[in-house]
């Protein structure tokens, strides 16, 4: 598989804000991040984050990039090098972070575009993307990721308290569904969802038998330094580039 956008999947992003590539990782790869991840104490032991109707999802999060298998897939080329196309520039890892929602408790999230959290964070421009990686199967039955296709072209809405979380503003999140279309991201283990950092964005509780982890990989342009005590800061330099065959090489250490 190519470790680039085409010029129509760059086209459909920059359109819809988002585009879903099927298989970019194989049933090897992802199986081995699921198992590694499922006897992780770091993971296990895991944030709660509580919806508004009793469910709770755990969420795991790091800024550190080691050399372990959530690093190998955090700078792994296929994912790294499609972000520089959407970037159209060198690419910083911010975070990297694994969403658990388990059988029959996993919670919902309310609609919020990421740049809604990441612009209190100082990010003067939505240079910004994530790539999830589907550990599990998503569907709407476990609680798949839902977006409003084309909503990241309306900008940063306003964020605070929706429930127990915080969301973004539903007056307008309310137009904008009457305007946009739903999508329901169905992903196979091993799919990967691009998408910017303005689309909108939330997901139901998994009421069903089966779990749906993902391993989210968050990323910025490198020109989009941050605001830190009055100054911009480069953070981290650009991510370095790993093969393809290091996901496996990583996992066999394991």
């Amino acid at each position: 598989m190519s470790n680039q956008f085409t010029d129509s999947e760059l086209e459909q992003f920059n359109r819809d804000g988002f585009i879903i590539i099927p298989n970019l990782f194989t049933t090897e790869e992802v199986t081995a991040l699921g198992d590694h991840a499922r006897e992780d104490r770091k993971v296990q032991d895991a944030g709660t984050m509580p919806d508004s109707d009793g469910g709770e999802s755990k969420i795991w999060i790091t800024q550190n990039l080691e050399e372990d298998l959530y690093g190998s897939f955090s700078h792994c080329e296929r994912i790294v090098n499609r972000l520089g196309q959407v970037f159209d520039d060198e690419v910083v890892h911010y975070h990297h972070k694994m969403m658990l929602k388990e059988p029959k408790i996993g919670g919902a999230w309310e609609w919020h575009q990421d740049y809604g959290y990441w612009y209190g964070d100082g990010f003067l421009f939505a240079d910004m993307a994530s790539c999830m990686v589907a550990v599990d199967k998503a569907n709407k039955a476990n609680g798949c990721l839902q977006v409003l296709k084309g909503s990241h072209r309306a900008g940063r809405l306003n964020h605070g308290p929706v429930g127990n979380q915080a969301g973004a503003d539903v007056d307008r999140v309310a137009y904008l569904q009457k305007t946009l279309e739903l999508v329901y991201v169905d992903l196979n283990p091993g799919d990967a969802l691009f998408f910017h950092c303005n689309l909108l964005h939330r997901s139901d509780q998994n009421r069903s038998d089966n779990a749906r982890w993902c391993l989210i990989c968050c990323y910025y342009g490198a020109r989009n330094y941050p605001i830190i005590d009055g100054e911009f800061k480069r953070l981290k330099e650009p991510i370095e580039t790993w093969p393809d065959s290091k996901i496996l090489e990583i996992a066999s250490q394991a």
